[in-house]
């Protein structure tokens, strides 16, 4: 409901999950900080309300941000990963009722001036749309996979004559006319093809986007901008990128201690950039065995490390797997360690918005892609941004990277003498810039922030006002 002083109101229905509440509520709180006349009301199930609530999350929201719920109709977010399919069909056939039903009691008080929904909600686009009211579709993954899969009905085959080695040296780009998609191989084409029902739903969601007022990206023009003036060539609506869209820590904050954290004295004993950060997402799903490799491959690089391992019977384990090198924790401010002055290199998954976090804090990234636009980010990383080291192509057989490669790789990334570890650094500084000025005042993402803000507030995203290009 909004607030007597705001003359617009705003409904954001995220999807259930970390890496998409997260940067939505980012982009909630860009939304009110723009314009006094904005309020928010961001739906989230009653599981996730209380999960952000033991956070401390609501009591840091803006005025004109809340939260609303809905049932918990979906499987629970510690079991998710276990069964990730299981769980996108249930946010397909099971959340969209209840949040009609919240969009119609809200209605009742006040009509919403526009929806943002996350574009993985197949029905997101409809619900909006039958009600007469603005959709903000917001991707949450690099603009480079959007334009991957908004024209995956142009993929190319993957299974002809030369066999998958022979196409995993192909792009995307010699059968798009999109230089960036040399980032997204056919070898990644034939993974994603495998998984057949998220393609299934991906499929959905790319025929509703154009059905949207205007698409959201939680990344920045200078970082992609040859994937973003090629989705404006191909979408029939605006786009507005908003990114990074993270929890920004102030670059000048870097050398104050990290704040009632039993781990900030052992960062701060730690030399300048020594310390490798190791995290593989909040849900992400990796076997034991692989956990044990990386850990030894850890303690034989004899590289200082900070683990975040998520559970406390995995972290005593690894712990002492590892030896007495590094620090295994369940948790920990993810951004602010990565702007730690010891930190020096990231171990990731390279989700989305760890991927923006490492860009952010400057640190370089040796990824270690496990499913879905993991695999491009780390291509990104790389290849395209020369910020990091992928380990996508150094399995072995039975999909396992040993220890052995983990520990060459770890000391590559962490070796300030190497050459090109240097010129590594150096973009990486390069990045951390370019994120930081993209939300200063007047830099392009606070630019188009704002133009989102004025477009909704003077109802240029207004169903009438958009339909002709549809």
């Amino acid at each position: 409901m909004a607030t007597a002083a705001a003359s617009r109101h705003v409904v954001a229905v995220p999807f259930p999950g970390r890496g998409h509440i997260n940067p939505m509520l980012v982009v909630c709180r860009q939304l009110a900080a723009a314009d006094t006349a904005l309020a928010v009301t961001v739906v989230v199930t009653e599981e996730w309300h209380a999960l952000l609530a033991a956070a401390g999350v609501p009591a840091t929201l803006p005025e004109r941000v809340r939260l609303a719920t809905i049932p918990n109709v979906i499987p629970s977010e510690r079991g998710r990963g276990a069964d990730h399919v299981g769980f996108i069909e249930a946010v397909h056939a099971k959340m969209g009722e209840p949040v009609e039903r919240l969009l119609d009691r809200l209605a009742l008080e006040r009509r919403p001036d526009a929806v943002v929904v996350d574009t993985y909600l197949t029905w997101g686009v409809a619900a909006g749309a039958a009600r007469g009211i603005p959709v903000c579709s917001l991707w949450t993954m690099p603009a480079t996979f959007f334009l991957a899969l908004y024209h995956m009905d142009q993929w190319p085959p993957v299974d002809g004559p030369e066999g998958e080695e022979g196409q995993s040296c192909k792009s995307l780009d010699q059968y798009l006319p999109f230089p960036t998609l040399s980032s997204v191989k056919c070898s990644d084409i034939k993974v994603f093809r495998s998984w057949e029902l998220p393609m299934k739903r991906a499929a959905q969601v790319f025929s509703n986007v154009r059905k949207a007022q205007c698409v959201l990206f939680t990344s920045f023009y200078e970082l992609e901008a040859g994937s973003i003036d090629g989705i404006s060539q191909v979408l029939p609506c605006p786009i507005y990128t908003l990114g990074p869209s993270i929890p920004h820590t102030p670059p000048e904050g870097d050398s104050e201690k990290i704040q009632r954290e039993k781990y900030s004295d052992w960062l701060d004993a730690q030399p300048k950039n020594s310390v490798l950060y190791v995290s593989f997402g909040s849900y992400v799903s990796m076997p034991s065995s692989q956990l044990e490799e990386v850990a030894m491959g850890l303690h034989d690089s004899a590289v200082r490390f900070f683990w975040v391992a998520r559970d406390k019977a995995t972290t005593t384990t690894l712990q002492q797997i590892s030896g007495d090198k590094g620090l295994v924790v369940p948790w920990c401010d993810q951004l602010k360690v990565l702007s730690h002055p010891s930190v020096g290199g990231f171990l990731s998954h390279s989700g989305w918005n760890s991927t923006l976090e490492a860009l952010f804090a400057g640190v370089p990234v040796l990824a270690f892609p496990v499913a879905w636009d993991q695999l491009v980010n780390a291509r990104l990383l790389a290849d395209e941004w020369k910020v990091g080291i992928n380990l996508k192509e150094q399995r072995r057989e039975d999909g396992i990277v040993s220890r052995a490669t983990v520990s060459s790789a770890v000391t590559k990334l962490m070796d300030f003498g190497d050459d090109s570890r240097q010129e590594t650094r150096r973009r990486s500084a390069e990045l951390r810039d370019a994120s930081q000025r993209a939300i200063q005042e007047g830099g392009s993402s606070s630019r188009s922030s704002n133009s989102l803000v004025r477009d909704l507030i003077e109802g240029r995203l207004n169903v009438a006002e958009t339909s002709h290009s549809q």
